[in-house]
Order: structure tokens, then C-alpha cells, then sequence
């Protein structure tokens, strides 16, 4: 894969993308100021993942070292320039959104997560329990600003609901990957919340944020935010989230790693329910 390609994750991009087609699907329209947020949510968020590879460039030599910058096929200076580019061409982007939508709010999102992913790259990483909560809020975020897009009020309110959801399984599956860097960030003398309370303490907080989110779930049903067929599908991706849940009671590196696996395919089955949930087919 091109390093240029492979640097901004394309995978992770993608999962931030659902979120807005999900919203659209939710509203049951595409326009072009959508189209143009998937854009934008898509040169922000590689931004955002280049510029962290550049911050930790020195930890990646240890925990990643087959990825693009410590494995020397981009360059410091390089990444930091494209990840420049990549949050400039959002931010513009986010102008063209809030012109045709007749909101500014739009364009304030982009800037703002532009903001938030430098700073979390550059600062909030490393801050205990700060910086796994700022990468569920801004995968929450990308539900927002979906909804300010069409700027209509039932919309908003449904992507706010949406958001909150994302927000917490994003924020257990962060910790859940801080436990499997463990050893690379003690030796970079990074501050993470596992470092700092303890791996035990990082499992029972994201083991309980999994089964609050789980628990919850059906919520978007009883509001009649899905339908019955949501409530089908989720129920897989709820299993898959308890099962993450109770092997994480093992809190090494090798089953924080495969349990972060469990809760990404658990989200984007979650994200296929929120789909199916808004139509009225039949299993």
C-alpha cells in the first residue's frame, strides 16, 4: 500500500465516514452538502492520524514499527506537511458545507476538530483518561456534524442520541487499546490512564462503559429511533461487545488486543443496525 495512503488509516477513516451516510440514511436524503461531509469528515479524521503518527513517531519505533514514518518511508517533515494539507483542504471544505446549508455551525465543527486533532495528537494523548474520552467525543462528533449539515431540529436531536452511543463504545475501546501499547508507552514516558492507575482499574472502567452502552441500546428502539430490525441486528453486536467485555477480565497485552478487534467489528455491525433500523423490511 502507498505509505501517503496507508498513513492516514484508511479503515478508521472509513468508520468516522459511516457515521455520516448513517445520519443521511437516518434522514433518507443525499444532497451535496452531505456528499461534501463525508469529504470533510474524511480529510479531517487523516489529518488527525497522520499528525499522531508524527507525534508518535518515537513510540510507533517500539509498539509499530512497520508503519510509514518509523519505518522511514515518510518523512518527519513530510507527514507533518501533509497532515497540514490534509486539515486545511477540510476546513475549506466545511466553508463550502455551511455556505449551501445556511449555518455556520458546519464550518465551526470542522475548524474545531481540526483543532482538537492536533492538540490530541500533541498533548491530550498522553493525559490519563483526557484523551481517550476526546477520541469518543470526536467519533460522536462526526454524528453531529451529519446532522448540522441537513440543519434540521429531529435530525440534530437523533444524531445527538447516536453520538452519545458512539461516544462511550469508542472511549472502552481506547482504553482497551491503551492496555495493549502498555509496554511501548512506559518506555516513552507517556502518562496513559494504564500506566497511571493500572491496568485492572483501565479494564474495569472500559468493561463498564461496554455493558452501560450494551444496556442501553434498546433505547433507540423504545423512542422509535429504529424499528424492530435494528433490535435484531444489534443483539448481534451486543453479544460480540459482552464477549470483548468478559475476556478483558485478562488484562494483557495479546487480550487487549484482540478484545479492541472484538469492539471495532462490534461497531460497524452496530452502525449496519442503525441502517437496517430505518427501514421497514422484514426478516
Amino acid at each position: 500500500m502507498n505509505p501517503y495512503v496507508e498513513i492516514i488509516r484508511p479503515g478508521n477513516v472509513i468508520m468516522a465516514i459511516i457515521a455520516v451516510i448513517l445520519v443521511a440514511i437516518l434522514e433518507k436524503s443525499i444532497d451535496v452538502p452531505i456528499i461534501l461531509a463525508m469529504l470533510a469528515v474524511f480529510f479531517a479524521m487523516s489529518g488527525g492520524n497522520v499528525i499522531n503518527d508524527y507525534f508518535d513517531y518515537k513510540i510507533d519505533l517500539i509498539n509499530k514499527p512497520q508503519r510509514p514514518i518509523p519505518s522511514g518511508r515518510i518523512s518527519l517533515n513530510n507527514a507533518k506537511n501533509y497532515a497540514y494539507l490534509l486539515f486545511i483542504v477540510a476546513a475549506i471544505i466545511g466553508f463550502i458545507i455551511s455556505y449551501l446549508a445556511d449555518t455556520w455551525i458546519p464550518c465551526g465543527i470542522v475548524i474545531f476538530s481540526d483543532i482538537v486533532l492536533y492538540l490530541y495528537a500533541y498533548k491530550l494523548k498522553s493525559t490519563p483518561l483526557i484523551g481517550n474520552l476526546t477520541v469518543g467525543f470526536m467519533t460522536g462528533l462526526c454524528f453531529i456534524f451529519a446532522g448540522y449539515t441537513f440543519n434540521e431540529g429531529l435530525i440534530i436531536y437523533e444524531s445527538y442520541l447516536l453520538a452519545f452511543f458512539a461516544l462511550i463504545m469508542t472511549t472502552a475501546r481506547e482504553i482497551t487499546k491503551d492496555i495493549e501499547d502498555i509496554e511501548g508507552d512506559k518506555l516513552e514516558g507517556a502518562k496513559t490512564f494504564p500506566i497511571v492507575y493500572g491496568s485492572k482499574i483501565s479494564a474495569i472502567i472500559a468493561i463498564s462503559l461496554i455493558i452501560i452502552d450494551c444496556a442501553l441500546c434498546p433505547i433507540l428502539y423504545i423512542y422509535h429511533i429504529f424499528n424492530i430490525n435494528y433490535l435484531i441486528v444489534v443483539s448481534i453486536a451486543v453479544l460480540i461487545f459482552l464477549y470483548g467485555a468478559v475476556s478483558l477480565r485478562k488484562q494483557d497485552s495479546k487480550t487487549a488486543n484482540k478484545v479492541s478487534k472484538y469492539l471495532k467489528i462490534g461497531m460497524l455491525i452496530a452502525f449496519i443496525a442503525f441502517a437496517i433500523g430505518t427501514f421497514t423490511i422484514t426478516f
